[in-house]
């Protein structure tokens, strides 16, 4: 009798240790998945954000080849320009050259002028 009672006490010993075990047990389960709630909102949060980080990329890589474009057409704009500005420069100096031989040749006839006339009286 005074076994099985030792046994029995024994026995509510260890329950009670189960029982306390799996009360931490439980504990740390809620702690688990609190912290997993937490990382997959987390989890969510950083998806999100990256996919806001491609749709800006996508925005951003979009302006850059349309800026490209443009640059380009500028550039292109600006060639033709200076291509023209040199063209013009080139028909200034002859025309100028031809102005020099114009009026060098004025100052001769006038020159010749004078002297028929001078020779005429």
């Amino acid at each position: 009798m005074d076994a099985i009672k030792k046994k029995m006490q024994a026995m509510k010993v260890e329950k009670d240790n189960a029982m306390d075990r799996s009360d931490v047990c439980e504990v740390a389960a809620k702690e688990a998945k609190a912290r997993a709630s937490r990382a997959e909102e987390e989890v969510a949060d950083l998806v999100k954000k990256a996919q806001q980080l491609e749709v800006e990329l996508d925005k951003t890589q979009e302006e850059l080849m349309t800026r490209a474009e443009q640059l380009k057409d500028k550039e292109n704009t600006l060639s033709a320009a200076e291509l023209e500005v040199n063209c013009l420069n080139r028909r200034v100096q002859a025309l100028e050259a031809d102005l020099e031989t114009c009026e060098d040749k004025l100052v001769m006839a006038g020159n010749k002028l004078d002297k028929a006339a001078t020779a005429a009286r």
